[in-house]
């Protein structure tokens, strides 16, 4: 389940849940940034196939995938005692190096049942991210430190942090939402009345041209005659390129 999102009006601190399975049931525990950041910035990437032929000018760009997306946050962690701590009313914080290691522990250290790092959800409010729901469902993937002020003995006493996290959906969840249409999955399609080969290739991959590699994986003989009623094995584009 979600938390709840804040109050209209009410400050709102960034919050980092943590959890050890990727449908996000089983809580570990969570970290409260301490000073909100001035920023944070989002990245989306979409990649296509670039190739063009010999003495072309032009390319018709081809949809290959949508890379997660990514989100960069910088905030600073405080220890000279100005700043409240959430976790524990009227006082302060005062120790750098004990957030840092909790924020470790949470996000970047490999959990000891997983053997592997949390899984993440990136909390601001009611705040979408962009996903129609408030959350972002995340793994951290890169971390900066730059410590910035000590204390007489060394001991620093604020550290500024820049992090990269890169979405999450755990795979039911994303063939769902993707409605097993990919030309990256094996498909079985019913030929109907008026199919022809070309043109249910490219219903699955977007392009007929394919539609001899289709013939030979299902055996068939004659291709401009498709039996109605007939089962089509169409499988993933690597698995019928010449």
């Amino acid at each position: 389940m979600f938390s709840q999102p804040a109050k209209t009006g009410e400050l709102t601190k960034v919050r980092l849940e943590a959890y050890k399975d990727d449908r996000y049931q089983s809580k570990i525990g969570a970290f409260d940034l301490p000073i909100n950041p001035e920023q944070f910035s989002q990245q989306c990437h979409i990649e296509y196939n670039r190739s063009q032929d010999q003495g072309s000018q032009h390319n018709d760009l081809k949809y290959k995938f949508t890379r997660p997306q990514e989100l960069k946050l910088d905030f600073t962690l405080d220890g000279t005692g100005v700043v409240p701590d959430k976790q524990n009313s009227g006082k302060f914080h005062r120790d750098v190096v004990g957030q840092l290691q909790e924020f470790f522990r949470l996000t970047y250290k490999m959990n000891p049942e997983t053997h592997k790092p949390n899984f993440l959800r990136l909390l601001w409010g009611d705040f979408s991210f962009g996903y129609g729901e408030y959350g972002f469902n995340c793994l951290l993937t890169n971390i900066e430190i730059k410590y910035t002020l000590f204390a007489p003995d060394g001991k620093p006493l604020r550290a500024e942090l820049k992090a990269t996290f890169s979405s999450y959906v755990e795979m039911k969840r994303r063939l769902r939402e993707e409605n097993k249409k990919s030309p990256d999955l094996t498909h079985q399609r019913k030929v109907t009345a008026g199919d022809t080969l070309p043109l249910m290739t490219y219903r699955i991959y977007d392009d007929p041209s394919y539609y001899l590699q289709i013939a030979k994986v299902n055996g068939l003989v004659n291709f401009r005659r498709l039996v109605t009623n007939s089962d089509l094995r169409f499988p993933p584009l690597e698995k019928t390129e010449p």
